[in-house]
Order: structure tokens, then sequence, then C-alpha cells
């Protein structure tokens, strides 16, 4: 697919010329496109942050800090790297939630997504302050390794498919991605969104925020099934593609 095109920075005395109006009115919507996703991007790290720590009911939560540092270090690179190389995915992806969705299963699936992506880290966190488990300090890190691997998943699928938004769509000229991850199974994105609800509880040090995992994976599963004929319907070349990558999620499994 070939990439959108990008304008280069303009140099600021260019705004003194009559054809540099359109500039500064594309410089105005690249300013409150930026000012809007660092902003939602610190509302989510503040969230998380009382996801974790008020249902913990203590600061000296070890496992919870460095899971918020990693957590907070990769949605900001992978989105200052998206802000100054695809703008135009990011605003995709600010688009959104439930309300969102044009399709009524797809609002139903999301709604669901919800509370499970809050119970990640709610029940980790109730696990430490209630003693219910304790997990190894080689099962954090090895936590750790895993989420941070589920976010460089998502990067490298953010800079295969601009197309990659928060709904479910086809837009004017949208191709059919077969490269990169996407060769090797259709729907990278959760298999990056599966590694990641698997590694949060072994980050967060507990056994029992497993639980989580099964529903999870159903409502991934829902999403992903509803999504692809979807784009059976929709978008030209996919089932061509379906028989191309047999996998959906897992390699050599599903």
């Amino acid at each position: 697919m070939p990439a959108p095109k990008r304008r280069l920075a303009e140099p600021w005395y260019g705004f003194a010329f009559d054809a540099g109006r359109g500039k500064d009115r594309a410089g105005g919507r690249m300013d409150t496109l930026t000012r809007k996703a660092l902003v939602g991007l610190a509302q989510l790290e503040v969230a998380v942050a009382l996801l974790l720590f008020l249902p913990a009911w203590s600061l000296r939560y070890w496992q919870g800090w460095v899971y918020w540092i990693l957590f907070s270090l990769c949605v900001l690179a992978i989105t200052l790297y998206f802000l100054k190389h695809d703008p135009h995915l990011v605003e995709r992806r600010l688009a959104g939630g439930p309300w969102a969705e044009q399709q009524t299963s797809q609002k139903i699936i999301q709604a669901l997504a919800a509370p499970l992506f809050v119970a990640a880290m709610v029940v980790p966190s109730l696990d430490h302050r209630f003693g219910w488990s304790h997990a190894p300090v080689a099962m954090v890190i090895a936590g750790d390794a895993m989420l941070v691997l589920s976010f460089a998943i998502i990067f490298f699928v953010f800079k295969e498919n601009s197309y990659a938004a928060a709904t479910i769509r086809v837009e004017a000229e949208q191709r059919v991605i077969s490269t990169g991850l996407y060769g090797i199974v259709r729907h990278p994105m959760y298999a990056g969104g599966v590694l990641f609800f698997a590694a949060t509880p072994l980050a967060l040090g507990s056994f029992w925020g497993l639980i989580e995992v099964i529903p999870v994976c159903a409502v991934l599963v829902a999403r992903l099934l509803n999504e692809e004929r979807y784009l059976s319907a929709n978008l030209p070349g996919y089932d061509a593609y379906r028989r191309q990558v047999r996998y959906r999620l897992v390699p050599f499994v599903w």
C-alpha cells in the first residue's frame, strides 16, 4: 500500500506569502491533532495509574510502578512517532469507542471490552492489596517483557497499515495489506492485544488476574470474526488474502 503523502515542516517565514495561508491552516490542524492526542494520552496514563494504585490502596507497589512506567513510555513513543510520520493514522485511532462503531454488533463487543480492560488492572491490584497470590519476581519480569513485546507488535502493525483505525470500516482507495506481520496472521493487532492482556497480570505479580484472559480472548475472537465478515463484503481482494494467509491470530494454530 503506498504511504500517504506527508508534508515537510515549513519554515516560519513561509507564512509571509499568500500561498502559505493553506499551510498555516494545515499547521493549525496538526497542532490541534497533536494537542488532542497528547491530552488523550495524559488522561489515559492518569486513568491507568488510578486503576493500579487506588485498588491497591498503596503506592508501595513496585510491580505497579514498573508496569505504569513501561506502559506510559511505550504509548508515548508510539504516539510521538506516528504524530511525526503518519498523523492520519493517529487521527483514525482517536475516533474509537462503542459510540464510534457503525455496526450494532461491534458497539456491543466494544462495550464488553471496556470493563475487561479495567478488570485487567483492578484485579491484580486487589490481589496485591489482599495478598491472594504471590508471583515470583521472574514471572513479573517475564510479564514486563511480554508487555513491551505486545506494544512492539502494535507499533509494526501501525507502521505497515496506515488504515488501522480504532473502528471497523473501509475507506476509499483502501487496499488489502499482506506484508509484514500481515503475512503471518490476518489480525496481528489482535494478537498483540491478546499478548497485552496476558502480560498485564503477570507483570503486576498476580495469578488471579489471569482469569480475565479467557473472556478477553472470547471478546477479541467475536470482534475478529465479525470484522472478517465485514471485510469480505466490503474490501476487494480480502477473500483472496484469507486464502493466502491461513491463520487468523496464532501461527500454525488458528
